[in-house]
Order: structure tokens, then sequence, then C-alpha cells
């Protein structure tokens, strides 16, 4: 019998820690040079009411489908199995391997900035063991150790931000951001595009609020602790963000935008705002504790999803469409399942960098969260078996469904990246999902001849 060990707080301990991770820390990097401290708050504060709304969406979901396996489960159950696997493949390549990657790297990365000697790539790949191993060890380790991770994570990111607000400047900034210094006519217009590509790195750093939903059989009571951990996470993380970001922006010297916008497209993800900013108020001590709150964040994150991931794939595997070693025991972590999405990370860490992974993983995540917000719609019209979602829930599906429409209309117009990994993700998946489907089906005639 499945051992259920998680509630409302380890939940809500899993959304913080999937969203406090490499992104706030690095993505705000990105923007300096194209958007001013009012466009950046504002794509703050846009980016936590967009969360919001998704979980409030997501919230009328896991009420009709309280198990676990996220957008794949969801997808699969709600509108076709095809494109549960769609997302299911989304999971394991993009949403919790390729994020892994980054936090690993990152780790490495502000690990060099408190010893020039370390080697980033041997860090990295030394805490994805580590965090492999610890989370397929056993359940009641792997939740206790998770939640303290978490719990000081809070501590040392409400540290930053009570060291900036006392210690920094706290006068709204005036700065200008670069691409207005090199071009003058730019500057009385709203920079639409970044503003909106903007929100992709912001999207990555908030990917963490449906986190919840891929371990929802462990839940004692689902249906009334996963909608609560998301909506409440969501709050805590949405509040802490913008503290960082107005500490961010009012304390960027002008003379700083250059280095830190160099930095960020030169790849070298330790040389963020915050470090810059500790190093500005506190000297080198403060830009070493700096590198610590960071290190413990991306561990933190990283440690979240190694334990969350493994649960969509061990789902797809009872399902059929991965082997069945994936599947792991009642009561047990998935250890093929933790194995198999450490050996992809490992891989991600030494195949890309940081800069060329963070806006397609926030693109294709919106894409499958999208299609998954959808569903409630989908069931509406074709699916009359299912209880109608309540109004407040459906008001928030289509504030998410039409963010989400603008966000990828910028992210897709403007990347033929994007376009690549769209388009050669989705046809091998689903050529996957036939052959998968194709097997389960012979295997099935067999025994039933049998």
């Amino acid at each position: 019998m499945k051992e259920h060990t998680l509630g409302m707080w380890s939940g809500m301990g899993m959304v913080i820690a999937n969203m406090v991770g490499a992104g706030v820390f690095v993505s705000s990097g990105s923007m300096v040079d194209s958007l001013n401290p009012r466009q950046i708050l504002a794509a703050w504060v846009v980016g936590t009411l967009i969360a919001l709304a998704g979980a409030k969406a997501y919230s009328g979901i896991v009420r009709l489908v309280p198990r676990s396996g996220g957008e794949y489960r969801f997808l699969s159950t709600l509108v076709h199995p095809a494109l549960g696997y769609l997302a299911g493949w989304a999971s394991l390549l993009i949403g919790f391997s390729a994020p892994i990657a980054i936090c690993a790297t990152a780790t490495g990365a502000f690990a060099r900035t408190l010893h020039a000697g370390v080697n980033t790539e041997l860090v990295a790949t030394l805490m994805i063991l580590a965090l492999t191993t610890a989370h397929a060890i056993g359940m009641r380790s792997s939740v206790a150790v998770q939640n303290a991770l978490v719990a000081i994570k809070i501590l040392l990111v409400a540290g930053f931000v009570v060291v900036g607000l006392i210690g920094g400047n706290n006068a709204w900034p005036e700065w200008t951001p670069l691409a207005c210094q090199a071009d003058a006519a730019r500057a009385g217009g709203f920079p639409i595009r970044a503003f909106m590509r903007s929100l992709f790195y912001i999207a990555f750093t908030f990917s963490g609020w449906n986190a919840a939903i891929y371990a929802a059989s462990e839940f004692k009571t689902p249906q009334r602790d996963i909608p609560r951990a998301m909506i409440l996470g969501c709050i805590v993380v949405g509040i802490l963000y913008l503290c960082i970001n107005w500490v961010f922006v009012a304390n960027l010297p002008p003379a700083e935008q250059f280095r830190i916008a160099s930095a960020y497209y030169g790849e070298s993800a330790s040389i963020t705002l915050g470090h810059r900013i500790m190093e500005n108020i506190l000297g080198e001590k403060g830009a070493a504790c700096m590198s610590v709150l960071a290190i413990v964040a991306f561990i933190s994150s990283a440690s979240a999803m190694t334990f969350l991931g493994p649960r969509v794939y061990a789902t797809m595997a009872r399902d059929g469409f991965l082997p069945a070693a994936l599947q792991g025991r009642d009561g047990k972590p998935p250890v093929g399942a933790v194995l198999m999405q450490g050996a992809i990370a490992l891989f991600l860490v030494f195949a890309y960098s940081v800069k060329d992974v963070l806006a397609n993983v926030g693109a294709i995540l919106t894409l499958f969260s999208a299609l998954t917000v959808f569903a409630l719609f989908w069931i509406r019209l074709r699916r009359t078996e299912y209880p109608r979602p309540a109004l407040p829930v459906l008001i928030a599906a289509a504030l998410y469904l039409m963010a989400s429409a603008v966000m990828l209309y910028f992210g897709l117009s403007g990347s033929l990246t994007l376009y690549l990994w769209v388009g050669a993700c989705i046809p091998a998946a689903l050529a996957g999902y036939f052959v998968a489907r194709r097997k389960i089906f012979s295997g099935s005639g067999r025994n039933s001849g049998e």
C-alpha cells in the first residue's frame, strides 16, 4: 500500500524550493541592458500574477485528478494520452533534468567566487551524484532533507533582502538601460518585445509553482493540501522576488550595468546583480555570503526537482510508456527513474550552457502548462462525466492562457532556436508514443491469448 507522507507544509516547501533557485539570481542580469527599473519590477509583478493564475487553475485540475504524474497524468486523463506523453517527455528532458543541470552548473560557478581553483564541472557532477544518491535511498530521509534545505534557503534569502534594504540605497533608481543609452530613439518608447522576452526568464524562475502536483498520490489529502501549497507558495515567493529585485534595481550603479550584462552574455553565471550589490554594501565578505546563499538556493532547488521529476517517469512506466524498471515500489523512491534523470542532467551539464537553455526551458514549460490549463475548458465541452470547474478557476485559467499565448507569440517570433527545439521534440515524442502504444496493445493481445 502506498505510503502517504506529505502534507500542505511539505507541498509548500516543494513549491518554494523549486521556484527559488538559479533563476532569480541569474535572470535579472539579462534584463538590465534593455529594461529600466520600472519595467523590470513591472515584469516581476506580471510574472507573479501569471504564476498565481496558473496555480489557481491547477487547483481545479488536481481536484479532478488527484494523482501523481503532473501534466503527463492530467493531459492523459482529461484530453488524450498522446498529449500527456508529450508533456511527460518535456518533463523528463526539459522540465526537471535541464533545470537540475542549470542549478548544478551555477553552484560550480558560485563556488569559484569562494575559491578560484574550483572546477565548475566537477562541482556540478558531484552535486548531481550526491542528490541522486540521497533521493534514491529512502522516502522519509529525502523529505526531511528537502524541508531542512527549504528552511535554510528562506532564512538566507530573507537575510539578503534585510541587508539590502538596511544597508543599501532605497531611493527610486533612475538609471537608463544600455539599449537606450546606445540608441536615444528607443528611450521614449516601451520595449514590448524585450519586456515579453523577459517574461520567459521570469517564467523559468516561477516554474516550480506547480511542483506539488508531481507527487500528488503521496499526499494525505491532495485535493485540499496541493491547491493551498501552490497558492501560498506562489504568494511567498512572489513577495520575495519583488523584494530581491527592488534591492537589485535600487543598488545597481550605472557603471555596473555593462559588467553585469557582459558577464551574463559571456556565460559567467557567477557574476550576478546580487553578488555585485552585496560586494558594494559589505565588501568581499558580503560577496562571499551572497555566494553561499546562492549555492544553498541552487542545491535546494535541484534537490526538490530530483525528488519530484522521477514521480512523472515512474507513472509513465506504470502505464507502459517507459521501461518497467523505472516504476519503483510502493512506499519507496523510484530508484531507476531517479538514476535516469541524474544521468540526463549530467549529460546536459557538459553539452549546453546556461544561456542556451534558460529561455528555451521557460518557453516549453509555458507551452505545456498552458495546454494543461486548457484541459479545464476541454472537459466543459467534451468530457461531461467530470464536474464543471468553479467560475474563479475558469477565470484564472482564461487569464493564464491569454498571458501564455502572448508570451509564446513574442518568444517564438524572435527565436529560430526555439522553433527548432519545439519542432524537433514534438515529432520525436509522438513517434515514441505510437511505438510504445503499439507495444502495449500487442503485449495485451498476447497475454489475453494465453
